[in-house]
């Protein structure tokens, strides 16, 4: 037994200095202590042992199983449902295989005297479930021991295949059967079969008994589920209460958790009319004529207005299109480029230009001829007809005389055509008349014709 004692201590002196991380995310160490039975028949090797698995579960034949607690075992979790683990075990073998009685002929136990049996074995283990989430717990291993049998000690290749049954948190019943292979001549093969109870420890702290440690635990204080990182969903509505703006009202994901009764992506709580679908913009209110004025606010709810009519169109006594508050012609048609009046037309402008040409005077006078009163007629009527618009009288002379007599005389011919419009009916502030004298010539100087021609007065539409 003296060795027995010397295997579990330097079993847990190899796991003391291990440093992988964490036997499940709470509780990274486990012991196990139980029973193990030693099965030397069914491994595929010649008398006095059979074929592989031959008579496996023959256990009153076959199996070496001592009356007391014979292994032990220390593992620790890694990650990803990874463990590594360290035993120790002890056994009585008085069972190995079997032979021919050469009196009767019949196959009987090969009993042997009363062999010590000591193991020491390592093993990486994969779980096939999560043991915080599944009773059961699947699970193989991979590993390598060694093995005496009295005094003579062999290396063995190890693989085995497990099954654990968790009654809690840290408490369950394991069994496992592991393969042994010797490669020694002096070595066998066998199987050994352990049923033992495992216990986990050496958990970080957890505050609120959630199963969760505090350093993963989001909610440290408040007990959890494992899927919200350890924090509650009071309303049960999927979210976790931290990341729940409406943590006791069951609600949508998208809207963080509150409740939207009429489904317009606006919570109730942030809905003025919680009731109806409405907009964003409006605070979840509806606006059917699309005019940014709640229904419940606007006197024209059918017929979209601005706000400072109470969403009411503004009046367009002549419907061009520009309110007669800002119609500058509230009573004729027009354009709102121009203010709600008409806009004086390309062909209009070209008729007062073609008008303003023949408006003629006599050399070195400033009086009107009395042909050209008609033109000015036809004038003043394209000019009532575009009450607005604004014009350039401009003043020109032919080149006889000095030039600064002749740019005063131009100045003196435009006043007197604006003085004529203005006795008309033309308002003066649409009018601004300037001289330019001998300058843009028309026609030539050099002769009569040209000359009359020269001494003119043009009236240009302001842009």
């Amino acid at each position: 037994m003296g060795n027995l004692y010397k295997i579990v201590l330097v079993s847990f002196l190899f796991f003391s200095f291990q440093n992988t991380n964490a036997q499940d995310e709470y509780n990274p160490w486990a012991i196990s202590v139980g029973f193990n039975a030693v099965d030397y028949f069914p491994v595929g090797q010649p008398d006095p042992q059979g074929d592989l698995f031959d008579e496996f579960f023959n256990v009153n034949d076959h199996w070496n199983i001592f009356p007391m607690l014979t292994k032990i075992e220390v593992s620790k979790y890694w990650k990803n449902r990874i463990s590594f683990s360290a035993s120790a075990s002890f056994n009585r073998i008085k069972k190995f295989g079997t032979n021919i009685n050469p009196s009767s002929g019949k196959e009987e136990n090969n009993i042997v005297d009363n062999l010590a049996y000591y193991a020491l074995d390592g093993s990486i283990n994969y779980s096939f479930t999560d043991a915080t989430i599944n009773n059961l717990e699947p699970y193989i291993g991979a590993g390598g021991g060694y093995t005496w049998l009295n005094s003579i000690g062999s290396g063995t290749l190890n693989g085995s295949l497990g099954l654990r049954y968790w009654f809690s948190e840290k408490v369950a019943f394991n069994l496992q059967s592991t393969y042994k292979h010797v490669f020694e001549v002096y070595g066998f093969r066998h199987f050994q079969h352990t049923a033992s109870v495992v216990y986990k420890f050496g958990g970080k702290k957890d505050t609120d008994r959630d199963g969760i440690s505090d350093d993963i635990d989001a909610c440290p204080e408040k007990p959890g589920l494992l899927k919200y990182n350890g924090c509650p969903d009071t309303d049960e509505d999927g979210i976790s209460d931290p990341n729940d703006n409406c943590p006791k009202t069951p609600g949508l994901e998208a809207l963080n958790g509150c409740p939207d009764a009429d489904n317009d992506g606006i919570t109730d709580r942030n809905d003025k009319c919680p009731n109806t679908a409405g907009l964003a913009a409006l605070n979840g209110c509806p606006d059917a004529d699309n005019d940014g004025i709640t229904d419940q606010q606007d006197k024209c709810p059918e017929i979209a207005g601005p706000f400072k009519n109470y969403g009411c169109p503004w009046p367009d006594t002549d419907g061009d299109g520009v309110p007669d508050k800002d119609d500058k012609c509230p009573t004729e048609t027009g354009t709102l480029a121009n203010g709600g009046c008409k806009e004086f037309t390309r062909e209009e402008e070209n008729l007062i230009n073609q008008y303003a040409r023949v408006i003629l005077f006599n050399p070195g006078r400033t009086d009107i001829k009395e042909e050209s009163k008609n033109i000015l007629q036809d004038i003043i009527t394209i000019m009532k007809n575009n009450s607005t618009a604004r014009f350039y009288i401009n003043g020109y002379t032919d080149s006889v005389g000095p030039a600064s007599q002749n740019l005063k005389l131009s100045e003196e011919r435009a006043i007197a055509v604006k003085n004529y419009l203005v006795i008309n009916g033309i308002n003066p502030n649409r009018l601004r008349s300037q001289g330019f004298g001998e300058e843009n010539p028309i026609a030539t100087n050099m002769v009569i014709e040209g000359r009359r021609k020269n001494r003119r007065v043009e009236i240009i539409l302001a842009k």
